[in-house]
C-alpha cells in the first residue's frame, strides 16, 4: 500500500481463529530511502475480542518516533478497511500512552471508555494496565 511519505510492505497474514479476527501485517517503510520505521497489523472484522484489542496495531522503531509515521500508516491501512466493507473500527491503546491517545484522536477517532479488560478476553493477562478505547467511523 503507497502513500506519499511512507509504503507498507506485507510481511504476514493470518487466517483467524475462533476468537482472533484475521489479519494482514506490514512493515512501515519510508518511500525516499527504503528504511523500515515500523510495523502495523490490520484486523478485518469485529468480535467481543476486537473490542479491547483494536482492529489496529502498530509500534514505530524509537529512533523514527515523532514524525507522524504511525497515523499515515493508520491511514493507509483504513483502505482495508475500505476493501471489506466495514463501517467502524476499534483502536485501543494502553491508558497512559499519550503518543498512540494522539495518534488515534488525529485519525478522527471517537473515544469510548477506559477500561481493564475483561478475564474471558482472549489476550487477557493479570497485569495488563486499563485501555483506552476508540471507535472510529469509515465512509
Amino acid at each position: 500500500i503507497n502513500g506519499k511519505t511512507i509504503k507498507l510492505e506485507l510481511i504476514d497474514t493470518y487466517d483467524g481463529s475462533d476468537s482472533e479476527l484475521p489479519f494482514y501485517w506490514w512493515n512501515i517503510v519510508l518511500n525516499n530511502n527504503n528504511i523500515k520505521v515500523g510495523k502495523i497489523s490490520f484486523r478485518i472484522g469485529n468480535n467481543y475480542h476486537s473490542y479491547y484489542n483494536g482492529n489496529i496495531g502498530y509500534e514505530v522503531d524509537k529512533e523514527y518516533r515523532g514524525n507522524h509515521y504511525a497515523l499515515k500508516a493508520c491511514q493507509l491501512v483504513l483502505k482495508v478497511a475500505k476493501y471489506y466493507n466495514m463501517n467502524k473500527i476499534y483502536l485501543t491503546c494502553d491508558f497512559d500512552n499519550i503518543a498512540s491517545s494522539k495518534t488515534i484522536e488525529k485519525l478522527g477517532a471517537k473515544y469510548l471508555e477506559e477500561v481493564k479488560p475483561p478475564k474471558d478476553y482472549v489476550f487477557y493477562n493479570e497485569n495488563m494496565p486499563k485501555q483506552k478505547i476508540y471507535e472510529l467511523k469509515i465512509s
